[in-house]
């Protein structure tokens, strides 16, 4: 016999302890595993290193770097709260219309195609590796001569890449092998960027006002 369980009983479990709101781009802290909005979370850990939630020290100079995205978490309150991911494509949708600027998820469709063919077509480009998304252009600068520098510093990628992607690409262009990307830091304006951030967060939180391509450095990996 299947039974019914209120959304409020789950609250508790499935909501920010910053905002008070359901989870957007669920954060956890590896050190404690408590999870709050990634925006909320980043915000906080600009003045504090504890965690909002415990008081824990998640790490005494590069707490940026101990956060990971909880995708798991962030399905399943999609998947609790009515209307909540549909909610938010229209507020994103609102940020860039009233910025004068196209909102990167809506790809354009010929009105003379078929359904089937915009069928194929769609999931075509869900397998084609990104294609569809936002770019964003950067320039990889080396600032230690301990490292090599990149033949080509400059690339163009996904807004959705991660640190941790670049950081993989430096590795396998300088290093011995992929697997030495946590040999690697990466900054942006001297200050040492989380593995799970992406470039459309960095470029927004820390490159907004100047010009493109989004600068960053890489060194190697400090440990305080």
């Amino acid at each position: 016999m299947e039974r019914k369980i209120k959304l409020k009983t789950l609250n508790s479990h499935i909501t920010c302890k910053i905002c008070r709101g359901y989870l957007i781009d669920a954060t956890t802290v590896t050190e404690c595993l408590h999870t709050f909005c990634k925006s909320c979370l980043v915000k906080h850990l600009d003045e504090k290193n504890t965690c909002p939630q415990c008081q824990i020290v998640i790490h005494q100079s590069h707490p940026l770097q101990y956060i990971s995205f909880d995708r798991t978490m962030q399905d399943i309150v999609y998947k609790l709260v009515p209307d909540l991911q549909e909610n938010e494509t229209k507020r994103e949708r609102e940020f860039y219309r009233s910025r004068g600027l196209p909102y990167p998820k809506d790809t354009l469709t010929n009105l003379g195609e078929s359904e089937d063919q915009k069928a194929n077509e769609d999931a075509h480009a869900a397998s084609d590796y990104h294609r569809t998304d936002e770019q964003v252009n950067v320039c990889l600068e080396c600032i230690n001569a301990s490292l090599q520098t990149l033949k080509r510093g400059f690339i163009r990628c996904s807004a959705q890449a991660t640190i941790t992607h670049l950081k993989k690409f430096i590795a396998k262009k300088v290093l011995s092998g992929i697997e030495k990307y946590r040999d690697i830091d990466i900054l942006c304006n001297n200050e040492l960027l989380g593995k799970d951030h992406t470039l459309k967060f960095v470029y927004v939180t820390r490159w907004r006002f100047h010009d493109p391509p989004l600068r960053l450095q890489y060194r190697p990996r400090i440990d305080l």
